[in-house]
């Protein structure tokens, strides 16, 4: 039924339209955003497809190559399986040392420190994120690799009979360990600042409650606010293995790297990394030994992607502590 209002040209419920913003306006930014919207997560499918496909044309031949024809003379296998071992186990350092620090951090910053001081620590946080990469392989291969000789003696004298430590000590301090921990330090800012925002969510009522109990602090942030940010911190710290899995410049930089698997983190020997090998191998490869190098380009492609996945999963089973669901 036509009202007075809709008949003199207003808007059906009689309130009246703001200047220079008509339906049909309102209507043409909203398909304009959704499409945008739309093409750009598209755009990101079609680009991993490409990046995907690239890898596995490029890398195929180097799958299906007679082993002594590839770098090592033994088959793909034993040539990309000491660069796993390496990436994985470089990462998995980097991540044990920077977890517990990010929460310490993100947890002074969120509900320890005054408010100015939290704000200048987050600003360095966030500032440590933007050194390249090189600067820190510069720090780890001249300040922290000589600094850790000493302690890598004391570990060989008192630990050696554990195989992680068995030494015998490299002189130069260029370890798997000192590798590990530079990648701790590279992986450290984003994880301290997802985890900084999830804890800052954690919602206020809560924490007020539970301290009205008459819990203490610790107790209000274990009972709270670590498994309200649980997610965050998982998401947090997927983040960080992503890009310790994937560095490149400053592990070559630091890291005395050979084709084995050693599990001994002291030592001079220690396995290289993929993401390493093909940067320190490229320029000077040819022929099926680039497709060999492309080929476990396309290993670490595949396990970044699975400790993603796997991310992911996590995060979805945890999604009832979401700041979405707060």
């Amino acid at each position: 039924m036509t009202t007075p209002a809709t008949a003199m040209g207003g808007t059906p419920t009689g309130g009246e339209e703001e200047p220079g913003w008509t339906g049909s306006t309102r209507r043409l930014g909203d398909r304009i955003f959704s499409g945008t919207a739309i093409g750009s997560g598209i755009l990101i499918l079609v680009t991993l497809a490409a990046v995907a496909a690239f890898l596995l044309y490029e890398g195929f031949p180097a799958l299906t190559a007679d082993g002594a024809d590839l770098p090592g003379g033994e088959g793909f296998i034993s040539f990309v399986g000491p660069l796993l071992f390496g990436t994985v186990l470089a990462a998995v350092i980097a991540l044990v040392v920077a977890l517990p620090l990010s929460v310490g951090i993100a947890l002074f910053i969120s509900h320890y420190a005054p408010r100015r001081v939290a704000a200048a620590l987050g600003y360095l946080v966030d500032l440590l994120a933007a050194v390249p990469s090189v600067v820190y392989g510069l720090w780890g291969i001249y300040f922290l690799a000589p600094q850790l000789v000493p302690a890598y003696r004391w570990l060989e004298e008192n630990l050696g009979f554990i195989p992680l430590f068995a030494g015998p000590t490299s002189a130069t301090g260029r370890t798997m360990l000192t590798a590990g921990l530079v990648l701790a330090v590279m992986i450290l800012p984003i994880m301290t600042a997802v985890n900084r925002e999830v804890f800052l969510q954690t919602p206020r009522l809560q924490e007020e409650a539970s301290l009205a109990l008459g819990a203490t602090r610790w107790e209000m942030i274990r009972m709270t606010v670590l498994p309200f940010g649980r997610s965050g911190i998982v998401s947090g710290s997927m983040l960080g293995l992503g890009r310790a899995l994937g560095e490149t410049l400053a592990v070559a930089m630091v890291l005395s790297p050979a084709d084995v698997i050693s599990t001994n983190l002291i030592g001079s020997v220690n396995s290289n990394t993929i993401a390493a090998n093909i940067a320190l191998d490229f320029p000077e490869s040819s022929g099926l030994a680039v497709n060999a190098l492309i080929a476990s380009g396309l290993v670490l492609f595949a396990l970044t992607f699975l400790v993603n996945y796997a991310a992911r999963a996590i995060v979805n089973r945890r999604r009832d502590f979401s700041g979405a669901n707060a």
